[in-house]
């Protein structure tokens, strides 16, 4: 028997993204290293489909030190243009650049705050929002992800506007997004720490 997903992952074939839909996508993200992965992959999204960034996520993982952020934060010319050269990576100077210096305004964050997982749930006291107005289709901005956009941004992080933002905090399950008919809304309702909004 099928199971009921979102109307954006349903129409998929089998695969990668629905992959990612059944077991990641919006799960709550507490581990360090996972929750620079997710920044990093949104970053390089920008103007892509997000399909083709779980496509080439093994990619991102050789280019970018499996996403070592203290490791990535050292990286100089030389391997900018290592990353440059890999097969299948997306050839954007300019977004390779900014996953480098975000790994050190991440590493600023932590230090500030003890580790970035506390400072990215703090801007929802450590909840899961769930928007009853998102249950048709959910929005690609909001309130939170303004705020949380402009404060990344204060802090020097780039390629993080509100729509970016927003996708990434609907990725690691400080906004539930899944539509309620999905068997993943009620799934992870019952293992995170919910908030109810209009």
């Amino acid at each position: 028997m099928n199971k009921e997903r979102c109307n954006w992952a349903w129409n998929r074939h089998p695969g990668v993204y629905q992959d990612y839909h059944d077991h990641v996508w919006g799960n709550p993200v507490h581990d360090d290293r996972r929750h620079y992965e997710f920044l990093l992959m949104e970053c390089l999204s920008c103007g892509l489909s997000f399909e083709l960034m779980l496509r080439k996520q093994e990619v991102f993982r050789k280019c970018f030190a499996d996403f070592d952020f203290e490791q990535v934060s050292r990286f100089g010319e030389s391997d900018i243009e290592r990353i440059m050269g890999t097969e299948g990576m997306i050839r954007s100077r300019r977004k390779i650049e900014a996953v480098i210096s975000n790994a050190a305004c991440f590493i600023r964050v932590r230090n500030e705050f003890g580790s970035f997982d506390r400072y990215i749930w703090s801007f929802t006291q450590g909840k899961t929002l769930v928007y009853k107005s998102h249950q048709g289709e959910a929005p690609v901005r909001n309130e939170l992800s303004d705020l949380v956009a402009k404060d990344l941004r204060k802090r020097g992080f780039r390629y993080v506007g509100t729509v970016i933002t927003y996708s990434h905090l609907q990725a690691i399950g400080i906004i539930n997004d899944h539509q309620p008919h999905c068997f993943r809304h009620d799934e992870i309702n019952r293992v995170a720490d919910i908030e109810f909004r209009p």
